[in-house]
């Protein structure tokens, strides 16, 4: 007895498992396989031939994806002074300036889904890693949340855009957002196209072999489609 429900094998008997589709191809059949009640989110899915063990084959980086995620960004900015008024200027969705408003996150808020601050801040953002840490809400200077005082409204206005971070997981694959079922097929293939230019890139010093072995794309629910990684991996963003 199948463990899915029945829309879940209605819309799997139009993919064919044993073909590897082109990304458009792919993403369209992603549409039209979604069948959730809501705008479910299209995600997809890479396995890597990297060693999540060895330091010199980590993936850490981020895409501003040009079409964004279809959902609002909630921005907290740890900043003080100027760069806290600017923040606030820039539609920081909250700002941590003081003992007490950073005291609030080290108590477990976290209604936030991305965290910026600045590096003078980082001093006292440190001790907050047991709470935003596991959340993977922690400012990184990597994933370029991590800013000069005077860079902050930009590292704002980035974070509100569209920029997401992608990272190797335990098991050597990633897995990023791209957008909402909602979106139109080419938008989410301009989504794609940067995310993979943008994975392609950050390809690291000590990957040996194959760096891609696997491409899906699914929507929260639906069932995967396998796409051709080296058609994948030959997508080129548009210059923005």
């Amino acid at each position: 007895m199948s463990k899915h429900g029945k829309n879940f094998v209605n819309a799997s008997k139009k993919i064919e498992t044993d073909k590897l589709y082109s990304p458009k191809e792919a993403l369209e059949l992603v549409k039209s396989t979604s069948f959730a009640k809501f705008d479910e989110t299209v995600e997809v899915h890479m396995r890597t031939g990297l060693d999540p063990r060895q330091a010199d084959q980590q993936i850490r980086d981020v895409v501003v994806l040009p079409n964004g995620l279809g959902k609002t960004v909630r921005v907290l900015v740890f900043a003080q002074g100027e760069a806290a008024a600017a923040a606030r200027a820039a539609g920081a969705d909250f700002v941590a300036e003081t003992d007490e408003e950073i005291a609030r996150i080290a108590g477990g808020y976290t209604d936030f889904d991305v965290s910026v601050g600045t590096m003078d801040m980082m001093g006292k953002v440190g001790r907050l890693g047991r709470v935003l840490g596991p959340r993977n809400l922690m400012p990184n200077p990597k994933a370029g949340t991590v800013v000069q005082p005077g860079d902050i409204a930009q590292a704002i206005k980035t974070a509100k855009a569209g920029r997401v971070e992608f990272r190797l997981d335990k098991s050597a694959n990633i897995h990023v957002p791209l957008g909402k079922v909602s979106f139109t097929a080419e938008a989410l293939h301009e989504n794609m196209a940067a995310l993979m230019s943008a994975v392609r890139k950050a390809r690291p010093s000590g990957a040996k072999g194959l760096f891609i072995k696997k491409v899906t794309v699914a929507s929260t629910m639906g069932p995967g489609v396998r796409v051709d990684p080296n058609t994948a991996m030959a997508m080129e963003a548009e210059q923005l």
